[in-house]
């Protein structure tokens, strides 16, 4: 069943990228302590970083189709631990797919939920 899931992913991947043609100005982020169970949403303008906890959270970029910056939003994201030189996760996350390119953390999860355009 993974393999499956991963075999579609990869099909539609191109046709996700094909149609996003849009760059927002930022993303907006949900981020979930599992230890505490606090979720928190945030607005992160493209190039800039932000903390949650003991991780930042570094936006590049996030694109979308013409006309739907919450529909299929895929993001460029960087997350480090406070204290760890190299990254946690560095990639990009879908939107509408969070589980097919997870930040593996212990302690915290982190999604993109939509690009924001202002």
């Amino acid at each position: 069943m993974r393999a499956l899931c991963l075999a579609l992913a990869l099909i539609a991947s191109p046709a996700m990228a094909q149609e996003a043609t849009q760059n927002g100005s930022g993303v907006a982020i949900r981020a979930l302590d599992k230890l505490t169970g606090k979720v928190s949403d945030m607005q992160l303008p493209a190039g800039q970083m932000q903390s949650v906890g003991r991780i930042e959270i570094a936006a590049e970029q996030c694109r979308y189709p013409d006309g739907n910056p919450a529909g299929d939003a895929y993001a460029w994201l960087t997350v480090r631990e406070l204290g760890v030189p190299e990254p946690v996760f560095r990639g990009w996350m879908i939107a509408s797919a969070p589980a097919l390119n997870a930040l593996d953390h212990p302690r915290y999860d982190v999604w993109v939920l939509r690009c924001t355009t202002s």
